[in-house]
Formats: C-alpha cells, sequence, structure tokens
C-alpha cells in the first residue's frame, strides 16, 4: 500500500478494488433478490416434507454445474483464455473459448441424461437414503429431480459465459445472474405453484437458470468474438484446460462429494434437518458472496496477467490487499451474523405456520456452526485462485482432498457427538466444515507464502489485531442489545447492525487501520467527484 500512485501494483489494486466494487454492488442486489426467493420458498412450503423433497433434488444438479461449468473449468479456463488476451491473441482466445463450450455441452448433456435415467437409483443411494422409509417423499424427489436436470445444461453454457466476461474484465452482469436465477424460482412459487404445488419451484428453477444466461447474452454478443462448431481435441490450449481441469476437478469432486454426504447424513436425522442445513449454509453464503467472492471474482484475471507477464511481485502486493480487505470485512460480518441469527432468521422466515420456531432453532444452529467457518472459507476464495492464475491447480486441489476428506470423518462423527450431549445433529455436520475449511485455508496460506517470497505478513498482522480488538468491542455492543433489551426482531436486527458497523468502522479509525482509511477516502474522493 506504500508504493506511489503511478507504480503497477497500485495501478492493479486500484483496478481490482474498482471490479471488486461493481461486484459488491451486483452482489448486494443478488443477496436481496436471493434472501427473497428464501423467505418465498419457505413461506410457502415451510421446512416439511415438500421442501425437504426439493432441496435434495436440486442437490445433483448443483453438483453437475460445479463439476462441469463452476468451480472446477472456470479456474483452468480463465487463467488459458486470459493469457491469450494479454499477449493480443484474440483468435485463438475465441477458438479455446468455443471448444470448451461445446465440449461442456456435450458431456453435461449425456451426465443429465444418464441422471435422469437412473434418477430413483440417484436419490436411494446417494442423495437421500433416509427417504426410503417414506415412499411419497422418496417418489416426489425423484419426479422433481428429473423436472430440474435441464437446468444444468443450461448452466453450464452460462457459467462459461461468466467465465469469458470476467476474463474481459467485466463483471456486472455475471454478478446479476445469480439475481436472475432467483427471480426464476420466484416466478415459479407466485405464479406456478399455486396450481402445481412444488412442481411449480422446480420449473422457476429451470426459467432461473434460463434467465441466469440471458442476461449474460448482450454482453457477450457486444465483445463481438467469433463462435466455431469445432470441439478442438487436438487443440493444445483446449488440452492444456483439461490438463488443469482434471485436478481441480477432483477437488471439487470431493467438495461436491461433502454436500452429498452432509444432505444423506441429514436426511436420516429430524425431519426438517435437510432444509436447516441448506437455509443455514445459504445465510453464510451472503457475506461470503458479497465479500470474499466478489473479491476473488475481481482479482482472478488481474492475478492472472500478472503472473501471465512474470510480476510475481506485483501479483504478490495484490494478493496481499486482497487478503487484508478480506479479513477486514470477514471477521466483524461472521461475528455479527452470529450474534443477530435469530433475530434475522426470526425477520426473515419465521410466520408461525409453516415457518415455526422450531424450524427457527435448526437454521440458526446450522448458521452458527458454519458461519464460525467464514473466514476460513473467505480466504479460501482468494488464495486458490491465486494458485489457478499461476495455472497451478494440483496443489489446492491436493490440499482441498485432504480437507474435504477430513471434513467427512468429522461428520460421520461430530453428527453423532452431537447428538449424544442432546444437541441437534446438524451442528456437527456444518461444524466438520468449518473445522476442515480452515485447516485448508492455513495451509494454502503458508505453501503460497514461500511460493512467492512472502505475503507482507507484517501489514497482514498489524491489520489482524486491530480488527480482532475492534470486533471485541463490537461484539459486546451487540451482545447487550441482544440479551438485555426487549426490542421486537426488526428493531433488534436493525440497530444491532447499524451500532455493530458504527463501532467496528470507528475503531478502525481510531487504531489507523491503512487499508480501512484508503477504503474511506476512495469512497469519499468517488463522493466528491459525483457532488461536482
Amino acid at each position: 500500500m506504500m508504493e506511489s500512485h503511478n507504480s503497477p501494483s497500485q495501478s492493479a489494486n486500484r483496478q481490482i478494488a474498482l471490479a471488486a466494487g461493481t461486484v459488491m454492488i451486483a452482489y448486494v442486489f443478488s443477496s436481496v433478490i436471493n434472501l427473497a426467493k428464501g423467505v418465498v420458498i419457505l413461506r410457502a412450503f415451510g421446512t416439511g416434507m415438500e421442501n425437504e423433497a426439493f432441496w435434495a433434488a436440486n442437490r445433483v444438479s448443483e453438483v453437475l454445474f460445479n463439476l462441469v461449468a463452476g468451480g472446477a473449468l472456470a479456474s483452468a479456463f480463465i487463467p488459458t483464455f486470459s493469457s491469450f488476451l494479454v499477449h493480443k491473441q484474440k483468435e485463438n482466445a475465441w477458438k479455446l473459448a468455443s471448444s470448451i463450450i461445446n465440449l461442456v455441452l456435450v458431456i453435461i448433456s449425456v451426465l443429465a441424461i444418464l441422471a435422469a435415467i437412473f434418477a430413483p437409483q440417484v436419490v436411494r443411494y446417494i442423495l437421500a437414503p433416509g427417504f426410503v422409509d417414506d415412499p411419497e417423499k422418496f417418489q416426489l424427489t425423484v419426479q422433481l429431480l428429473r423436472i430440474i436436470l435441464p437446468s444444468t445444461v443450461i448452466f453450464s453454457i452460462s457459467g462459461l459465459m461468466m467465465g469469458i466476461l470476467n476474463a474481459h474484465q467485466s463483471f456486472l452482469f455475471p454478478a446479476l445472474a445469480p439475481s436472475m436465477y432467483s427471480l426464476g424460482m420466484i416466478f415459479g412459487v407466485v405464479f406456478l405453484s399455486p396450481s402445481m404445488g412444488i412442481f411449480g419451484l422446480a420449473w422457476g428453477v429451470v426459467l432461473g437458470a434460463s434467465f441466469h444466461l440471458l442476461v449474460q447474452l448482450p454482453k457477450l454478443i457486444h465483445l463481438g468474438g467469433n463462435y466455431w462448431p469445432i470441439l478442438g481435441l487436438d487443440n493444445p490450449s483446449v488440452r492444456q484446460v483439461g490438463t488443469l481441469m482434471l485436478p481441480r476437478l477432483a477437488g471439487v469432486a470431493v467438495v461436491q462429494l461433502n454436500f452429498l454426504v452432509n444432505t444423506n447424513l441429514a436426511s436420516r436425522y429430524t425431519e426438517g434437518s435437510v432444509t436447516g442445513l441448506t437455509y443455514g449454509f445459504a445465510l453464510m453464503l451472503m457475506p461470503l458472496m458479497l465479500i470474499a467472492q466478489a473479491i476473488a471474482t475481481a482479482s482472478l484475471p488481474t492475478f492472472s496477467a500478472q503472473a501471465a507477464l512474470g510480476k510475481l511481485d506485483e501479483m504478490r502486493n495484490s494478493l496481499s490487499t486482497a487478503l487484508r480487505a478480506v479479513f477486514m470485512l470477514s471477521i466483524p460480518a461472521a461475528v455479527g451474523m452470529i450474534l443477530l441469527r435469530f433475530p434475522l432468521i426470526k425477520v426473515l422466515y419465521e410466520n408461525g405456520t409453516t415457518f415455526t420456531s422450531e424450524s427457527t432453532e435448526l437454521v440458526a444452529w446450522a448458521l452458527l456452526w458454519y458461519t464460525s467457518g467464514l473466514v476460513g472459507h473467505s480466504a479460501v476464495e482468494i488464495l486458490s485462485r491465486a494458485f489457478y492464475a499461476m495455472k497451478d491447480t494440483r496443489t489446492p486441489v491436493f490440499v482441498g482432498v485432504i480437507a474435504m476428506s477430513l471434513n467427512i470423518i468429522l461428520s460421520l462423527v461430530l453428527g453423532p457427538v452431537f447428538l449424544r450431549i442432546g444437541w441437534l445433529a446438524i451442528g456437527g455436520l456444518a461444524l466438520a466444515n468449518s473445522i476442515a475449511t480452515g485447516l485448508e485455508s492455513i495451509i494454502l496460506l503458508i505453501i503460497l507464502r514461500k511460493r512467492l517470497n512472502g505475503l507482507e505478513g507484517s501489514k497482514i498482522f498489524n491489520l489482524l489485531w486491530k480488527v480482532l480488538l475492534s470486533v471485541v468491542l463490537m461484539g459486546i455492543a451487540i451482545w447487550w442489545l441482544v440479551d438485555f433489551t426487549n426490542l421486537s426482531n426488526g428493531l433488534t436486527l436493525a440497530i444491532g447492525a447499524l451500532v455493530g458497523a458504527g463501532i467496528f468502522a470507528f475503531s478502525l479509525l481510531v487504531f489507523r487501520v491503512e487499508d480501512f482509511n484508503v477504503l474511506v477516502k476512495y469512497f469519499m474522493r468517488k463522493i466528491i467527484r459525483n457532488k461536482a
């Protein structure tokens, strides 16, 4: 942060900050829509049989998307595609994009068809063995799965479009895409479910996937790239993407296996456990998306360009800046969400009929243990992007496989342990995820520190102690407000968030946290410039 304003590192950091700001704004909108989606679904179906069946069925489409067109492919495709762009090889870049799109379309279509044919076996042996004892719930899950599967084909193309646009430093429309998906699901509940029941929501998933793609299409066309109807199996760059993707694919497969294991185990516990786990994780994803994923999405193209040009000193500076920003924002977000989890869930979901106080307990319990791992999740988002930018997918995958294997073991152990203590078992599943992810972030940090000859550790530690002290002051205020006042849930949530954010921000100013001061000055300049 001490470089001159004209230094390449400072310019790269400003580019990341500007892009991250754009993504964050879009993610705020997406988060609001996503929250509305959750409220609409839970108020319509609660945590009962239909919602349980839906979220179990929807897990397969998410797994297929993430395996082929999500994190696995994006981590291999964007650095290779960006390398062509920075070296002014536009035609090669678009031939690569065309080949990958065509290959993914074929692969995901075949997988979706197989999943539809063997849907009963998928539900019985993989998704929700606990549903077998309830024939109605089991059959409903199979039917919903077959309706939802076409969305994976649409998502496969849309996911690649996000990568292409991000590589061109275009972040707004890819960041808005998730909100379009949520809008499709809301449409399904509001307009289709009154006559179709839970099947209306399933068709809303397919509609939302279409919206996810269509919102990005105009910007992609505007880029002016050419499309080739080729598979490109003999293209070295396609093979390079495949080579880079295979280790990452294994890593994503393990992550998705963890989600399947959690769904599998949760289906054996108290009714509502699958939904409670799903919504607890979804609420934790809100700050993760707004903070870590926004900064990571904006950082990857810059990291990739720096790595492609061999500017590792600049990359080290940009990575350290991104990590400090993530720590500065994710730590207070985690503490605030833990302390305000009950008023948050009651305001959003509880209605006394389909979503009762017992439902609130389930979601709040899962959220408590998931959010304890928010900082670890946030660090992994940034650190893994640095490895991908250097075209190293093996290291983060190897570390991820170890961590997620530990997650599975801990899930099998901690669920029963929580039950014996008298606690809800889903808390053990969520805690297992947090422990494993925390370990993963620490190992990745150590490896990157050696590879880049440091990560400006003194700046990171100097930030951390000031942030932690500020969070303690913030936490005391929120705790007092929640436990010693009789305000309504809505007022407790609003005042708690505002007071907590105010105390935290004031503390950072008093402690002269450089990264926060830079952020404040940046926004002040923007406000003054807009007024002028």
